[in-house]
């Protein structure tokens, strides 16, 4: 990790002092673990933005999966990420093995949540959370969705895209 990198993404002490990361650094970091995770799944799925939540100190960024994740496939969907967390340094912390909503909750190195939970018509959901971290003002994510934007939209809606891998064997 470059000293640039260590400053600003995870406070480390340099020199005898101490940079603290902000809410828009936490969230920029965020992306950077969300795209890093989705450019590893292969064949490649169609996501989009779901909401970015700030707390009192904390950042959340989330991605839904559009593609249909069928039953018979989210075994490998799971373990495909369960591997790269793993091989990135991440802490798995826990995991559901609910046949219906299966999950993986990790954690990285700079103390960031990363989760996996598989829901309703095996729609798959990406989610980073932030240590608490210096308030600031939290820009939308600039990292564009390989599909649809469903900006402004109320609800996203359940995942519609079939893929000859990931969607075998759902109606």
């Amino acid at each position: 990790m470059s000293i640039l990198m260590c400053l600003t993404v995870s406070g480390c002490a340099i020199g005898g002092r101490r940079s603290s990361m902000d809410m828009q650094g936490a969230a920029e970091y965020a992306d950077g673990v969300l795209d890093a995770v989705l450019s590893e799944i292969e064949p490649r799925v169609q996501w989009t933005h779901g909401p970015t939540t700030t707390g009192s100190c904390d950042v959340t960024r989330r991605r839904t999966v559009m593609t249909i994740v069928s039953a018979e496939r989210r075994g490998s969907f799971l373990g495909l990420v369960d591997r790269f967390w793993k091989k990135s340094g991440y802490r798995i912390k826990a995991i559901n093995n609910d046949a219906d909503f299966p999950a993986i909750f990790a954690q990285t190195k700079d103390g960031f949540g990363v989760n996996l939970i598989i829901g309703g018509s095996g729609q798959a959901f990406f989610e980073v959370d932030s240590p608490c971290v210096q308030k600031s003002a939290v820009a939308e994510s600039t990292t564009q969705p390989n599909g649809p934007s469903y900006e402004g939209a109320d609800l996203i809606p359940r995942p519609n895209v079939h893929s000859d891998f990931w969607s075998a064997g759902a109606s």
